[in-house]
């Protein structure tokens, strides 16, 4: 009897790939969203609502919260914007990682070593190494200022949906890039270009 494949959603959102994504959430700690939510009480937040979850997101009707805009100081006197999602869409953004990462991954180059699995920049130093050791001595030191914030929310869809042909997915992705950033004194502030440097799948949609 023929069976259809199960969409790349269907796939996000079976049990043992929420659990598994909980687990690394809650591994991972950081801060409250918006909503106040701990990362210690997500287990059950999910236990109760699950059934909800899972109908939103393969409908495609989902849309994730608003997150906590935080500043942070730098080494060089400035200071980092962090977008914080409230912990249950870091959970639904590192189950949907774990499903697409394998097949977006493939296509990067592979002298890319930046949010990567089993890269870092010991693998890069690596690779230094061994051009080093080749004859070349010239290193070319350069920057993609401010990458997160000025990503361009069409060019990157663009490319997202030229690997992952999944809808509901792919609604998830550009509804989590438009999210607002809400600051301490409760104001929102509107995002039309780049992604939230906080979110769990933020670094994946950067490369």
């Amino acid at each position: 009897m023929y069976r259809e494949s199960p969409s790349m959603m269907e796939l996000v959102v079976r049990e043992h790939n929420i659990q598994k994504a909980i687990k690394k959430v809650k591994k991972n700690k950081g801060a409250p969203g918006i909503d106040g939510m701990k990362v210690s009480e997500i287990q059950g937040h999910f236990a109760q609502y699950f059934p909800e979850i899972k109908q939103k997101l393969l409908e495609g009707t989902y849309k994730p919260q608003a997150v906590k805009k935080v500043e942070i100081p730098k080494a060089n006197g400035k200071k980092r914007v962090l977008g914080i999602p409230v912990v249950r869409d870091r959970v639904i953004q590192q189950a949907i990682k774990q499903v697409i990462e394998p097949s977006i991954d493939r296509t990067f180059s592979k002298h890319s070593h930046g949010f990567r699995p089993n890269r870092s920049t010991g693998t890069a130093l690596k690779e230094c190494a061994s051009y080093y050791e080749a004859g070349y001595t010239i290193a070319v030191d350069c920057d993609l200022k401010q990458c997160f914030d000025n990503i361009n929310h069409d060019k990157l869809m663009y490319l997202f949906e030229r690997h992952i042909k999944d809808k509901a997915v792919s609604t998830f992705i550009r509804r989590s890039l438009q999210v607002g950033a809400i600051d301490l004194s409760g104001e929102v502030a509107e995002r039309k270009i780049g992604a939230p440097q906080g979110g769990v799948i933020s670094p994946l949609l950067c490369n």
